[in-house]
């Protein structure tokens, strides 16, 4: 099999107890040797310390470290700041994203998309950081189609973005399709298929509801079948998203971007059936 590229992303800890919880689990994960570990960022700083306290600790143990970073709300100033305090702490990786303006918050700040970050980031740091953006294989939910939505993730990479990371998604086509159609349009950076294991079903639609991702029809009908039963569901759930990881490796993804959800048992089994630990 192709080496595979893995990493795997957690949302800062709020309390002392999910601190420590999330240090077993990443600790865990490190056993799979995974490229990166990203944390992500609350829009308009809401997490700010919270993502800076986990990737230094993270960094501090030896590991790969990424940071989210979102612009909306926000200032050149205060962007700069951050930027400079990763750098101060030996990240070489930064994810940059627009982000979702506060509730609240009338005002987007003075950078409006995830170009103008990725633009911003190296007039500010050159190439110290590697650059990932995010990308949207079922299109996302604020472009008025995917013809917009593959012009503003070309912008992205032409603003000097390295790679992509996308939205999870439980259909490969749309992915295959999506890289199919940014290769066309000249995009050349490589896009790692995100990947969400399934705990839950009730939280797995929640989440796909909130960001436009597709649960298709069949795999909604058979999880509900199962009701209450959360054996069948892991069961369920992990041979669905071991076959889609399969086959997104057999059409040439260039790694897959685990969202753990501060957990770690899921993705290690997943990575397990695939044979890809270490």
């Amino acid at each position: 099999m192709r080496n595979i590229e893995l990493s795997v992303e957690f949302f800062p800890p709020q309390t002392a107890e999910g601190a420590e919880k999330l240090r077993a689990t990443w600790t865990k994960l490190a056993q799979l040797k995974p490229a990166f570990f990203s944390v992500t960022f609350g829009a308009g700083g809401s997490t700010q310390d919270r993502t800076f306290d986990t990737v230094a600790e993270i960094r501090a143990a030896g590991l790969p470290a990424a940071p989210h970073l979102s612009c909306i709300g926000s200032t050149r100033t205060r962007i700069r700041e951050i930027l400079q305090r990763y750098q101060d702490a030996g990240i070489r990786r930064i994810v940059a994203l627009r982000g979702d303006l506060p509730s609240g918050m009338a005002e987007p700040g003075e950078l409006r998309h995830a170009n103008e970050l990725v633009e911003f980031i190296r007039k500010e740091t050159g190439d110290w950081f590697r650059i990932e953006v995010a990308a949207y294989p079922e299109c996302h939910p604020q472009a008025r189609g995917p013809s917009e939505d593959l012009a503003n993730f070309k912008r992205k990479a032409e603003a000097g973005a390295d790679a992509a990371i996308t939205q999870f998604f439980y259909n490969a086509d749309a992915y295959e399709h999506f890289v199919a159609d940014a290769r066309r349009a000249g995009v050349t950076i490589p896009i790692i298929p995100g990947v969400m294991p399934i705990a839950s079903f009730s939280k797995l639609a929640r989440f796909a509801d909130n960001c436009g991702a597709e649960i298709p029809r069949w795999i909604r009908k058979q999880f509900e079948s199962y009701g209450d039963d959360a054996a069948s569901i892991r069961a369920f759930g992990l041979d669905v998203v071991t076959e889609l990881c399969e086959r997104l490796i057999r059409s040439g993804a260039p790694g897959l971007h685990f969202y753990t959800l501060n957990q770690a048992g899921l993705t290690t089994e997943i990575v397990r059936r695939l044979n890809l630990a270490g």
